[in-house]
C-alpha cells in the first residue's frame, strides 16, 4: 500500500493560545489524498530530513519564517519520488529538496510525503545516498556556494588563511571539511571548547575562540590576517572579519545569529579593496543547483564528519526537543532526521 494511500506522518506545528503546541499525527482524510498531481508538481517520499536553525524558527512560531498555522517544517528532503507530473522526474528517482519556500509556509521534510514543484527539485548524483544528502543538506549547500564565492573571487590557499566563523555549527562544520579539501589552511572559530578536537578531525590548522574572531569590531581597520572567510554569525563577528582580511580578501557571509547589525567601517574597502559576497543558498537558480550538488557528492564531507562525531541521527519521533538545542546552541555539527523507516513506524506495519 503507497503512502498516499494509507496516509503518512508529518510533525504539525498548531499555534495556540497557550503557545505553540507540535504533535507527530498520522494524516488522513484530504491532507493526504493521492488526489491527482497539479502540472509541474511531484510527490515524494522522505527518508531523511535535518535539523536547521530555521526549522527550530518555524517550530517555536517566529513569523519572519512561518506565517500559517498548522504546518509542518523541515527545510530540507531526500528520499525517492512517488509520483510525478513533472516530464523531468520519474517515479523512484533519488531526489534532494533544500531552499526556496520549503518547510517555511509549504509542507516540509518532516513528514514521510511531501509534494513540491519540480522546480525545487534535484536529482542526488550517483552515489550520494539520501542520509548522505542530508548530512549536507541546506548547511553543506550553504558552505559550497561560500567557498565557491571565495574562489570565484580571485582569492585561493596559496593566499594564506581562511577563517570559518561559528565553525562548530552546522554551515561551519562543512565549512571547514570543504575547505580543507580545497587546500586551504582554516582557522575555525567556536564558542564550544568540546569541539576543538572534532574541529581538527575535519581538517582546521587551528581552533580559536569565537571572540578572538569579533574582537575589535568597533575599530576601523584590524591587523590583516586572513586571506578570505565564511562568516556564518553576523554582527559584530562578520564586521570584525571585514576588517582582519589581507588586501582583496573575500568574506562569504551567510549567517545571522550574532546578530544583524554590523559595525562596518570604509577603511577595509577602500585601503584594502576587499569584498563581501553574501550568500542566498534559499533561493539559489534551480538551473544552477546541478553542479553544487556535484561538488557536494565528490567530497568525502559526510564520511569526514561521520568520523568525528559530528553527526547525530535521530528518529522523527524524537525530534521535538533538538528545536530548543539547537535555538540555545547545544547542537554540534549535523542532525539527521530519519523520516520514514522509524522503529515507530516499522512497529506500525508489523
Amino acid at each position: 500500500m503507497s503512502l498516499a494511500e494509507s496516509g503518512f506522518r508529518a510533525l504539525r506545528v498548531y499555534k495556540t493560545e497557550q503557545g505553540m503546541e507540535r504533535r507527530l499525527e498520522h494524516m488522513t482524510g484530504p491532507e493526504a489524498a493521492a488526489a491527482e498531481l497539479e502540472n509541474g508538481t511531484v510527490r515524494i517520499g522522505v527518508e531523511y530530513s535535518s535539523l536547521n536553525y530555521k526549522d527550530a524558527l518555524s517550530a517555536s512560531g517566529a513569523p519572519g519564517v512561518t506565517k500559517n498555522y498548522p504546518h509542518t517544517p523541515g527545510i530540507d528532503a531526500a528520499g525517492e519520488v512517488i509520483a510525478s507530473n513533472d516530464t523531468r522526474f520519474s517515479a523512484g528517482d533519488a531526489v534532494v529538496v533544500t531552499g526556496f519556500d520549503l518547510g517555511m509556509n509549504t509542507a516540509g521534510g518532516y513528514a514521510e510525503s511531501i509534494t513540491v514543484s519540480g522546480d525545487w527539485v534535484q536529482h542526488r548524483p550517483p552515489g550520494l545516498s539520501a542520509r548522505d544528502a542530508m548530512i549536507l543538506g541546506t548547511a553543506g549547500f550553504t558552505a559550497a556556494l561560500s567557498l565557491m564565492a571565495v574562489e570565484s573571487g580571485g582569492t585561493g590557499p596559496e593566499d594564506g588563511m581562511l577563517a570559518v566563523s561559528g565553525a562548530s555549527g552546522g554551515v561551519g562544520t562543512v565549512s571547514v571539511a570543504l575547505a580543507d579539501e580545497a587546500g586551504w589552511r582554516v582557522s575555525a572559530g567556536s564558542g564550544k571548547s568540546s569541539a576543538v578536537y572534532s574541529l581538527i578531525q575535519i581538517g582546521a590548522a587551528e581552533v580559536v575562540a569565537r571572540e578572538e574572531l569579533s574582537d575589535g569590531a568597533q575599530k576601523p581597520l584590524l591587523p590583516a590576517r586572513f586571506a578570505a572567510a565564511i562568516d556564518t554569525v553576523g554582527g559584530e563577528t562578520l564586521a570584525a572579519l571585514c576588517k582582519s582580511l589581507l588586501p582583496r580578501g573575500v568574506v562569504a557571509a551567510c549567517g545571522l545569529v550574532g546578530g544583524t547589525s554590523v559595525p562596518a567601517s570604509v577603511f577595509p574597502f577602500i585601503l584594502r579593496g576587499v569584498a563581501i559576497q553574501g550568500i542566498d543558498s534559499q533561493s539559489y537558480p534551480a538551473e544552477l543547483r546541478a553542479a553544487v550538488w556535484q561538488r557536494l557528492a565528490e567530497s568525502g564531507v559526510p564520511h569526514r564528519l561521520e568520523e568525528a562525531g559530528l553527526v547525530t541521527e535521530i528518529p522523527l519521533e524524537e525530534l521535538d526537543p533538538y528545536f530548543e538545542h539547537i535555538l540555545n546552541s547545544r547542537v554540534s555539527g549535523r542532525v539527521v532526521v530519519r523520516v520514514l523507516g522509524s522503529p515507530e513506524a516499522e512497529g506500525a506495519e508489523d
